[in-house]
């Protein structure tokens, strides 16, 4: 019953015309467009032709080989030149073949035989240097790349001073780790501590010494530091930086054979093994020093340094590599005492300084009379360090007027200085400096020692 009056209710609603369509034409296959002929395609512009002939027709791929050879009226690259181009194209030759004759000239020059003066700045003998033309070109041409390698100067050191004024031995002294050391925290940013003993170590070894300086840091900042150490400059001798040292395959080394002193007669202390890998018999490696305030490692070393001074060795080579590998000061100090004991034992057997009395007859002891006599080197170590008292109070009784003549320098080289371009200008034509010909000159103090002896020291 249900589906009958559901199909006559259908029956009753009125057809709507356009859904009727709709669905019929969504029903239908969309209609293909009619096919369109292949279209043709557009003649280019005929465009105009600089050639002198007119264009040829183009002839059949059978018949074109025949015609590939004919001009076609163009002008050829090489007849187009100008003479300018021409000329331009001459002097390159001209101009390069000049260049490969230079070339081969410097080549044939850098294979003639060793000068004098080239063996002496390569600290080489005749016997020692390449022999062959071609040995000899290669070490050459290597030589125009060392400008960056090699030290400033083939020489640092000036020539030694003549005796009595100059000191027979040279000690080397690295700054790094050994006479100072560097920290950095947040709050003060870079620090540099003096470590203990250091003023006294090279104030007293100066007397046996030439006292120099070489650092592996540059100019800029190592001077302060130098500064610091030897305020009126009395005690260091020269200074030698960063552009004093070489480069090997990428590493710093301090290459003595550049001193102009007699290596059997210098002694390097530094605390980075590295850095004296050329010369490791001239070498005391002691350890870094770490910042502690009561460290004794640099005044430890004084007594073996000081040995050297004073009993002047023909060859310092031998003595430091006996000692390498060991705690030198302990080392050296148990030798000392050994030496002491057999100049003790020595003293007791020539029968000096016994007094036999009538109790020694019934025992076997016998005591000296007389205090035991220093060796010979209490005795000049005692001469020492009483010369070093002596220098210390003659700086300390002149330290005001050090201080004066310090500050006047500083002053003149201040006024010196060139304030505008003009003044630079003239500086480098050589006009003369403002304040005078003596401006800057420094001063000189006099004063007497302890002997009483008059005593002048000039302040630069």
């Amino acid at each position: 019953m249900y589906g009958v009056l559901t199909r006559a209710a259908l029956r009753s609603q009125p057809r709507i015309p356009h859904l009727h369509n709709s669905l019929r034409y969504l029903s239908t296959p969309p209609s293909q467009p009619p096919p369109q002929p292949p279209s043709q395609p557009t003649p280019a512009p005929q465009s105009l032709s600089l050639d002198f002939q007119p264009t040829l027709p183009q002839l059949p791929p059978s018949s074109n080989a025949e015609g590939a050879g004919e001009r076609t009226g163009a002008k050829s690259s090489k007849n187009s030149l100008s003479s300018i181009e021409r000329r331009r194209q001459y002097l390159g030759r001209v101009a390069l073949g000049v260049l490969g004759l230079a070339v081969g000239v410097q080549v044939a020059l850098m294979g003639r035989e060793w000068e004098e003066g080239e063996l002496k700045r390569k600290k080489m003998t005749l016997a020692e240097a390449p022999s062959t033309r071609w040995s000899r070109t290669t070490t050459r041409f290597a030589d125009l790349f060392d400008y960056f390698k090699e030290p400033a100067y083939t020489e640092l050191l000036p020539p030694p001073m003549p005796p009595p004024h100059g000191k027979p031995y040279t000690l080397l002294l690295s700054i790094d780790d050994l006479l100072v050391t560097s920290t950095w925290d947040r709050e003060h940013g870079w620090r540099t501590a003096k470590r203990p003993g250091v003023d006294y170590f090279i104030a007293y070894l100066s007397q046996f010494y030439e006292v120099v300086i070489f650092t592996s840091q540059y100019f800029y900042t190592a001077t302060p530091i130098v500064e610091k150490l030897d305020p009126y400059g009395m005690f260091i001798q020269h200074r030698l930086f960063r552009e004093s040292t070489r480069s090997v395959n990428g590493q710093i080394v301090k290459d003595l054979s550049y001193l102009n002193r007699d290596l059997s007669k210098v002694v390097i202390v530094d605390t980075h093994p590295e850095h004296i890998g050329l010369h490791p018999d001239n070498a005391v490696i002691p350890p870094k020093w770490d910042g502690n305030p009561g460290d004794k490692g640099l005044v430890a070393l004084i007594p073996f340094l000081e040995s050297i001074g004073i009993y002047k060795p023909p060859d310092v080579r031998p003595i430091l590599k006996a000692y390498q590998g060991k705690d030198i000061p302990i080392e050296y100090a148990k030798r000392e005492a050994e030496d002491k004991q057999v100049h003790v034992e020595n003293w007791m057997k020539k029968g000096k300084g016994v007094d036999v009395k009538f109790s020694s007859l019934f025992s076997a002891s016998s005591t000296p009379s007389s205090p035991i006599p220093l060796t010979y080197l209490e005795q000049k170590r005692r001469e020492a360090q009483s010369l070093y008292l002596e220098e210390m109070a003659f700086i300390e009784k002149n330290k005001p007027e050090f201080e004066r003549l310090i500050e006047e320098d500083k002053k003149a080289q201040v006024s010196q200085m060139p304030d505008n371009l003009f003044g630079v200008l003239g500086a480098m034509t050589g006009a003369s400096p403002r304040g005078g010909a003596g401006a800057g000159a420094g001063g000189e103090v006099s004063g007497k020692d302890g002997k009483g002896e008059e005593v002048k020291v000039k302040v630069a």
